[in-house]
């Protein structure tokens, strides 16, 4: 589990943390192998058995005081007794784990722990939702995606396929010749299906074992064929004249398909594909696709504003339905037309998968992104709480999770993989806050409930291999037999205190600024339009950027003549420095891009998704991309360039690389002399670091290869930003993060006034 704070010095009061300008919070990637300095857990005994304050129910830690029969809890100062046998253990044996170690794993009851044989209950279920109203291109990309899933997928897992159109298709794939029983989804919004799935075919039949069904899985994918538009036009009762792809019903066919996997209580855990090649326009959940295509401006209406809220409740109600049955939707949209994913995403997002979107199928990374997928480590059944010293508590969390809807800052998480990480903001339970003489730091606590599902061989009752580490590749090598372990993960975080605003602001760490920020910027898009978004993030750098000139003595409030001395490029604190190229960045990307500039709606919503899950360091480079030189393939020249046509005039290097996340691109200058090798060849040293940042990324980026002076050259130069106008789309006059600094200048002196 990794925590890292915005402030590693924290604020004393509310006076002071507001006055600093800085967002005060962390981040947490709670199923991550390791710590953010690259320390594993300790593993202790039974959860059971960990003494908890009986005032704020915090676990007892390595900052508790000791004492022979009592403890003291760091994080309330309550005096809590400790049971004669707890107390002799802890004086025999003083290195307890969660004694001397801020990060532990304990086991949870073993009563609770259910070894699962050849039965169906208990055992991995994947499940492929499969649109057919779509096109050949299409169901051929998922065909490759499924294919390439059969190897990833873990010996012993359970696998379903199931079709949405107008019908919804159930696959017996246990046999040579896979038998497909459909039924049909009424049109209305209204209707339901008349019967339960397991009345036309019961779970055991469509869920067949992997392992040895694997031939008849690939024989019944090549089955798949699009629905001809004769079915779709008799569903319809319409002529085929002028039918084209449609009678999509992809709501009503995914409440039937959780309901179905759910009504099982044995099955714990079901990991749903759905492969959507269109806005749903069938049946319940059908989605009106024509706001896209409005004209806002003419109504004197925010074409972001409109299109951003969810037009109907029935996805986010779907997702509650999907947590209660212990059902997580990965969301796979390929499609280049309008299928209101803001709608769609929470379907996604709430019930612990992931939205994935494609613009087409040529340069669709599907098959790789779903084979990673499979094979790294999750967790399911997962539960997410902090609970803080009394002087100050998490306000407001951020990331995809399903809120407790009895419990306060209980967060419930479907499926958790090594990468999610979520975010949350801390504010002051009083005025009062710390207090300067306050001998105890502040401290949190974060506690991770979580489930993995672990291979065990015959002669033994489970294996203690820790979840983290099943094989290198984080899957199951062999066996049939599985055990489901419950597991708790208690993390302490001790919070320094800044003794002065110097302090505080050297202990920023600027890659979670960018993040919480990023959290802020999007709910705000979100509840009032893009533009408002932008305007927030506008003014949050202009107030930090005088607060900061206040603090170091460079300009004054009610004295506006010192705009000569003004430091908007923060010279004294190098902590600080990153910030205004991040908010620049931020407001130069499709996130905060208008509608009118050509950022379409899905794709926004998308970003949204993704950016709300990221890691600090992968976050930030989607937003703010490296570019480094090199004077051959196997020799760099500069680690780092400024995003500028310019940096690449004055480097005189004729090879460049971009990492920016989701898309790597190597680009030869039309000058770089014609015998170095195009493309850069597999061994040498750029090819090795662009196949371990594929490696390292939770997502496949796309690879492109762009020689200057012969290709089009756009997709590198879209990302030399810092010579964009902040407002606008175009390269404007080369001076476009240097005006937008000259701007914040002008500004800052405005407030100062």
């Amino acid at each position: 589990m990794a925590v890292r704070l915005s402030l590693r010095q924290s604020p004393s009061d509310s006076e002071f943390q507001e006055g600093c300008g800085l967002p005060w919070g962390a981040t947490i990637t709670p199923f991550a192998a390791v710590d953010e300095q690259g320390r594993q857990p300790a593993h202790g005994l039974h959860a059971q058995d960990v003494p908890r304050c009986d005032s704020c129910y915090a676990y007892i830690n390595v900052l508790c005081e000791m004492e022979r029969w009592s403890w003291t809890c760091a994080l309330c100062g309550n005096l809590n007794g400790l049971p004669n046998d707890i107390a002799d253990r802890y004086a025999h044996t003083p290195s307890c784990p969660e004694l001397s170690s801020s990060l532990v794993d304990f086991d949870l009851d073993e009563e609770d722990d259910i070894v699962r044989g050849q039965d169906f209950q208990g055992r991995p279920v994947f499940v492929a939702a499969v649109d057919l109203s779509a096109s050949e291109e299409f169901l051929e990309l998922v065909k490759s995606a499924l294919l390439a899933a059969l190897e990833a997928i873990s010996p012993g897992s359970l696998f379903g396929l199931v079709t949405f159109s107008h019908k919804i298709g159930l696959y017996d794939i246990q046999g040579a010749v896979p038998v497909v029983k459909q039924v049909i989804i009424p049109g209305e919004l209204e209707a339901r299906i008349p019967v339960d799935l397991e009345s036309i075919m019961p779970l055991q039949s469509f869920l067949a074992p992997v392992e040895a069904n694997k031939e008849h899985i690939a024989s019944a994918l090549e089955t798949l064929k699009p629905t001809s538009s004769w079915e779709r036009a008799t569903a319809a009762g319409q002529s085929t004249e002028g039918v084209t792809m449609g009678g999509r019903g992809f709501g009503m066919a995914m409440d039937s398909l959780i309901k179905y996997l759910g009504a099982e209580r044995g099955a714990t855990f079901a990991l749903v594909f759905a492969f959507l090649s269109g806005p749903p326009d069938h049946g319940a959940g059908q989605l009106d696709t024509q706001r896209y295509g409005e004209q806002y401006a003419s109504k004197g209406e925010d074409a972001d504003k409109a299109l951003l809220p969810e037009q109907t409740p029935f996805y986010k109600d779907l997702a509650a339905l999907a947590v209660a049955a212990g059902v997580c939707v990965d969301l796979f949209a390929i499609t280049n037309e309008y299928t209101d994913l803001a709608s769609l995403k929470f379907l996604s997002i709430e019930s612990g998968g992931t939205l994935f979107l494609y613009s087409n199928t040529d340069e669709a990374t599907l098959p790789q992104d779903l084979y990673r997928m499979l094979n790294r480590p999750y967790a399911f059944q997962c539960a997410l709480r902090v609970r803080t010293s009394t002087e100050f508590k998490a306000a407001r969390v951020y990331g995809h999770f399903y809120p407790d809807p009895q419990y306060e800052n209980l967060q419930h998480i479907i499926c958790c993989d090594q990468y999610a990480t979520y975010a949350l903001d801390f504010e002051f339970a009083g005025p009062q806050g710390f207090g300067r003489n306050n001998e105890a730091p502040p401290v949190a606590q974060v506690a991770f409930k979580y489930t993995v599902m672990l291979p065990v061989d015959d002669d033994e009752k489970y294996n203690r291999t820790d979840a983290n580490n099943v094989n290198a590749n984080g899957t199951a090598s062999k066996g049939q037999r599985y055990v489901l372990k419950r597991r708790l993960r208690v993390r302490t975080v001790e919070l320094g205190l800044s003794r002065n605003i110097y302090e505080l602001y050297e202990s920023a760490d600027p890659e979670v600024i960018l993040t919480i920020l990023t959290h802020k910027i999007i709910q705000a898009s979100l509840n009032d339009g893009v533009k408002e978004g932008r305007l927030l993030l506008h003014d949050w750098l202009v107030i930090l950027t005088a607060q900061y000139n206040e603090f170091y003595k460079l300009a004054r409030f009610s004295q506006p003549n010192t705009f000569s001395r003004l430091d908007v490029a923060f010279s004294s604190c190098p902590q600080l420095q990153p910030l205004p190229r991040h908010v620049f960045a931020l407001l130069r990307s499709p996130l905060l891009r208008l509608h009118e500039e050509g950022v379409h709606p899905d794709f926004r919503i998308y970003l949204q998704c993704l950016s709300s899950a990221l890691e600090p360091s992968f976050l930030l480079r989607s937003v703010y991309p490296i570019l480094s030189s090199y004077t051959t393939p196997d020799k760099q020249a500069y680690p780092r360039h400024s995003l500028s046509r310019a940096a690449l005039i004055t480097s005189g290097s004729p090879i460049f690389f971009m990492d920016a996340f989701t898309t790597l691109i190597v680009y030869y200058s039309p000058t770089a002399d014609l015998s170095l090798p195009f493309p850069p060849p597999q061994n040498c040293q750029l090819r090795a670091l662009i196949n371990k940042l594929k490696q390292e990324r939770n997502i496949t980026p796309k690879l492109l290869m762009i020689r200057g002076g012969h290709d089009n050259t756009e997709p590198f130069e879209r990302y030399l930003i810092e010579e964009q106008d902040v407002d606008g789309s175009g390269l404007g006059t080369g001076m476009g993060f240097v005006s937008f600094l000259d701007q914040i200048g002008c500004d800052v002196m405005q407030y100062l006034k």
